[in-house]
């Protein structure tokens, strides 16, 4: 699936090392930024989309590092995301959530990069600072019952916590008291018991006035907490 087994070829000399086996090659699209929309379908056919999001990428585990939420990006891009992400969640017949990631071209074309049908890591914001959230969103969904607000309140940022480099074992977060002092700060650990590097451990949602605070402290987020392996 995408993230594992992704490969960046560079140069035709990369092949052998990176490409192994049987493998898919498709053309690297020239894309500014990576978006995604999470949308609703009801069993009855109402349809409702988050606001879109704005993805940062670990280069080497192809995993999220950081979420903006709203986007950073012209409300025409916005809407169209939006609007792409109920069409697909129609033309598929969904019931449920159908997450939507994107490539923003350098020219502002947009394409669609990758569907999941589920609850989807690029809406976990929604669990803070929103009026629904994406698991609410999806039962409400299921069992036909009106959609809810897809508002948000407060601008917001998300950050993965990942599993320590060279660390594998029983888990043990370093940080986390620390972490809960910040203004803003939701942490939602997993309750993995081992942690692995680059395991998916939880994510902490921070919420503030700004993007650009929620930012900062999501940054500070990220140099605090951290999955180790017990001793």
């Amino acid at each position: 699936y995408d993230g594992k087994g992704v490969k960046l070829v560079l140069a035709k000399a990369d092949l052998d090392d990176l490409l192994p086996g049987p493998s898919l090659t498709e053309q690297l699209a020239p894309f500014d930024v990576e978006l995604a929309v999470v949308a609703a379908r009801s069993v009855s056919g109402e349809v409702k989309t988050f606001p879109t999001v704005e993805m940062y990428f670990d280069p080497q585990e192809n995993l999220v590092t950081k979420l903006f939420s709203p986007a950073r990006v012209d409300s025409a891009v916005d809407a169209e995301a939006q609007r792409l992400a109920a069409k697909l969640a129609e033309a598929f017949d969904i019931v449920g959530l159908l997450a939507v990631e994107y490539f923003l071209l350098e020219d502002g074309t947009i394409w669609v990069n990758e569907v999941a049908p589920r609850p989807h890591n690029s809406g976990h914001v929604t669990m803070n600072g929103f009026a629904t959230s994406q698991f609410e969103q999806h039962l409400r969904a299921i069992t036909d019952m009106p959609l809810g607000s897809t508002e948000q309140y407060k601008p917001a940022v998300m950050v993965n916590v990942l599993g320590a480099p060279g660390q594998t074992g029983p888990a043990v977060y370093e940080g986390l008291d620390e972490i809960l002092e910040m203004p803003g700060v939701h942490p939602h650990l997993y309750g993995k018991a081992v942690t692995k590097p680059a395991r998916k451990m939880g994510h902490v949602n921070v919420v503030a006035d700004t993007l650009e605070e929620a930012s900062a402290i999501a940054d500070r987020v990220r140099a605090t907490l951290r999955a180790t392996a017990k001793a």
